[in-house]
């Protein structure tokens, strides 16, 4: 159960997504999802000045004159938020204000997201995951669905759970039953078994990635021998802290995200989570 502390955490986060989006994002999520939604509607002839590359040669050949695709932009997207609660995204260094961890960064992505979305008309759903799929919230337009989605990615775990992204992904490819955005907030920490579903969504959806991260899981402060513990499976152990790295680098994993087809950013817990919004939207983040 969340506590009267976190209860008003998320009001006010609630507040400000709202106002962060509709100063900021509505626009930019409107041209980086809506804009490049299309869907095929008819072929007819070709006419002097149509785009040669959507001639569709099939029928041009067996015509024996040119005809062209036309596509019509989509009048609804579907967005589904594929959002980690494993027990990894509780760590945080405070970030900017000295109280941020991943948790509270992706319930900011996750808020701003399906705001943006609603006020453009669309639909949202919800998917949230740790060792398994924890819960499925289809995707619609109803009010008060960005706070569930913000509450729902704020909640924490009662006990510490590992992280099974590719459970998580293989779900959401057999609920989208229509072409969506799908976006996966997450530390992707944890081994690659996720990748395969990864090529399989991309056959048909678009995926966005979100890499949240703190800069004290690349390198601890030079404290010497520290005793640490495993987020997700409890084990204890004694570290050399001036020589502990993480295991899978920052670099490696967003370079892992990216070869794999997917749009992706990287998010510090120190980060502004609106403006990075913004630069991904921008494709300059």
């Amino acid at each position: 159960m969340l506590t009267p502390e976190e209860l008003r955490q998320i009001g006010r986060l609630h507040v400000q997504v709202g106002r962060r989006v509709d100063a900021l994002l509505a626009g930019e999520y409107r041209s980086a999802f809506r804009g490049s939604g299309m869907e095929f509607e008819e072929v007819r002839t070709y006419a002097p000045g149509d785009d040669i590359r959507r001639i569709d040669w099939n029928v041009t050949a067996r015509s024996g004159e040119p005809f062209l695709k036309v596509f019509r932009e989509e009048r609804e997207l579907t967005m589904l938020l594929v959002v980690d609660r494993s027990g990894s995204v509780r760590f945080g260094s405070g970030g900017r204000d000295g109280r941020t961890d991943k948790r509270l960064q992706i319930a900011r992505l996750a808020g701003a997201l399906s705001y943006a979305a609603l006020r453009s008309g669309d639909r949202v759903g919800l998917l949230t995951f740790s060792d398994g799929v924890e819960r499925f919230v289809p995707p619609r337009r109803s009010r008060g669905h960005a706070w569930q989605v913000i509450r729902s990615a704020y909640e924490a775990l009662e006990s510490d759970r590992g992280t099974q992204l590719g459970a998580a992904l293989t779900h959401a490819q057999k609920v989208l039953k229509r072409r969506a955005a799908v976006i996966v907030l997450s530390d992707f920490q944890g081994p690659p078994a996720w990748q395969d579903a990864v090529r399989i969504l991309l056959r048909r959806h678009r995926v966005h990635a979100f890499l949240v991260h703190d800069p004290l899981e690349q390198a601890l402060p030079d404290l010497g021998l520290v005793t640490v513990r495993d987020a997700e499976s409890g084990a204890v152990r004694t570290v050399d802290a001036s020589t502990w790295v993480a295991a899978v680098g920052l670099d490696r994993r967003l370079a892992d995200l990216r070869r794999l087809g997917l749009r992706a950013s990287a998010v510090s817990t120190r980060d502004d989570a609106f403006q990075r919004l913004h630069a991904h939207f921008r494709g300059s983040a």
